[in-house]
C-alpha cells in the first residue's frame, strides 16, 4: 500500500501534503480541529480533496449522543476533486471533479435482493474515511475512497455544477426514496410537518409527484423559504394547530399522507393525528430509538399506516444524480451557513442548535480554492 507522503501525483499544480486538517470526533460533543495524516490509499482506491461536505443530521446525532467510539471524522456529504488514483483505477483521474457516497450495498444478499438497502452488511461498512475508522471522513481536506464506492458509489459533476449543489445527491436520494415509500397518487393531499433543508427537499419531491402540499413549520422563516420553491399552503406552527387546520383544508378528512421531517420523537402523534383514516405516515427523521407515543387504534381501528425510510436507494441513484446535476432545484438556496474547516466546531454547533434563519450548513476545507475550479460558468 502506498503511504500518502509519497504520493507524486499533482492536482491543477496542488501536489498532496504528508499532514491534513480535520475535524475530528474526540468525545460526546467534542469536536476539534487537528492536524493528522493524509490517508494513504491503496489498490482500486481514490484521495478525493475535499471542497464542500454538508452537515446531516445524523452526523449531530452521532456526536450529541456518544453513540460511535472515538476518534473519527464526521461528513458524508462530500464533493471535490480526485487528487490521486490507487493501482486499477481507470475511469477516474486526478483533476476529476466528484461526488462520493459513503455507503453502497453488495446486490446479491438477503436485504438487496428485496430492495432494503440500508440493511445489507455491506451499505452498514463505510466506504470512506479521513482517518481513524471509516465514519465518511468529509470533514477534512483530503477523504480516501474505497473500492467498492469508487466502483459503484463516485459520481462525476456535470460541467456548470457547483460543488455544494453537487453534495445533495446523496440527501436527494435519500428524500427520493422516502416520497418511492408513500406510493403517492396524483391529486391526494399531502402535509410537510418541518421545513428545514430536508423538508423542502421532502415537498419538492411530492408536489413534483403530483400531491397537493401543505406545509407547517414553527419558523414564519422557513416557510418563506419554502414559499420561494412554490409551497404556497403554509401553516405557522407557532400560531395554529396543525391538525385542526389541516382537517378544515380537507373537508374534515385530514391529509392522505403526512411527511414527518423533524427530528425527535414529539411530532409523531401530531402527525398521526393529521392524517385521515386510511392514511399514511412518512417517519424520515426519526433515527434514534426511543420511547414514543403512538395511537394504537389509530393503526387498527382508522388503519393509517406508520412507514420508515432510512438513508439512501442505490436504485434510485441515477434518477438523485439526474435531478441534481440538471437543477431541476436550486439546492443552493437551501444553504444558510458556509464555513471553513478551521471553523468547523463552531458549524457543527450552530448546525445542533438551529436557529430560524439558519438552514444547509456547509463545512468548506476548499472554501479558497479558486473559482475555476467550482464549475460555476466563468
Amino acid at each position: 500500500m502506498a503511504l500518502a507522503g509519497q504520493f507524486t501525483v499533482e492536482t491543477r499544480a496542488h501536489s498532496i501534503p504528508a499532514t491534513m486538517q480535520a475535524a475530528v470526533y474526540r468525545g460526546l460533543n467534542d469536536v476539534r480541529l487537528e492536524t493528522v495524516p493524509v490517508p494513504a490509499i491503496g489498490q482500486g482506491e481514490m484521495l478525493v480533496r475535499v471542497h464542500s461536505c454538508g452537515v446531516c443530521g445524523t452526523d449531530l446525532k452521532k456526536i450529541s449522543t456518544g453513540s460511535h467510539s472515538a476518534p473519527r471524522i464526521f461528513g458524508h456529504e462530500t464533493s471535490g476533486v480526485v487528487a490521486a488514483v490507487g493501482e486499477g483505477v481507470s475511469e477516474y483521474r486526478p483533476g476529476d471533479r466528484v461526488m462520493v457516497f459513503h455507503h453502497i450495498p453488495c446486490g446479491e444478499c438477503f436485504y438487496c435482493q428485496n430492495k432494503t438497502f440500508a440493511q445489507c452488511t455491506t451499505y452498514k461498512k463505510v466506504g470512506c474515511t479521513a482517518g481513524f475508522e471509516p465514519s465518511g471522513g468529509g470533514f477534512a481536506e483530503y477523504v480516501r475512497v474505497m473500492d467498492w464506492i469508487v466502483a459503484g458509489g463516485t459520481v462525476r459533476i456535470s460541467e456548470g455544477v457547483s460543488f455544494e449543489q453537487a453534495c445533495f445527491v446523496e440527501p436527494v436520494n435519500t428524500c427520493m426514496k422516502g416520497i418511492e415509500a408513500l406510493r403517492l397518487r396524483r391529486g391526494e393531499t399531502v402535509l410537510a410537518i418541518g421545513q428545514g433543508p430536508i423538508g423542502i427537499i421532502l415537498s419538492v419531491l411530492a408536489q413534483r409527484a403530483g400531491a397537493a402540499l401543505i406545509t407547517s413549520d414553527l419558523y414564519p422563516e422557513r416557510l418563506r423559504i419554502g414559499s420561494s420553491f412554490g409551497m404556497d399552503h403554509t401553516i405557522d406552527a407557532s400560531r395554529t394547530n396543525v391538525v385542526e387546520r389541516v382537517r378544515e383544508l380537507t373537508g374534515g378528512r385530514g391529509a392522505d399522507a403526512v411527511i414527518l421531517a423533524v427530528g425527535g420523537n414529539s411530532l409523531i402523534r401530531t402527525a398521526m393525528d393529521a392524517a385521515r383514516p386510511g392514511g399514511r405516515i412518512l417517519l424520515f427523521a426519526q433515527t434514534q430509538h426511543g420511547e414514543a407515543v403512538i395511537d394504537p387504534a389509530a393503526v387498527c381501528v382508522d388503519e393509517k399506516t406508520l412507514l420508515g425510510s432510512y438513508s439512501a436507494s442505490v436504485d434510485l441513484q441515477p434518477e438523485s444524480i439526474r435531478f441534481v446535476m440538471n437543477r431541476e432545484m436550486d439546492l443552493e438556496r437551501l444553504i444558510s451557513h458556509r464555513f471553513p474547516l478551521a471553523e468547523s466546531p463552531q458549524a457543527l454547533d450552530l448546525a445542533a442548535h438551529p436557529q430560524p434563519s439558519s438552514m444547509k450548513i456547509m463545512i468548506q476545507p476548499g472554501s479558497s480554492w479558486p473559482s475555476s475550479l467550482e464549475g460555476r460558468p466563468q
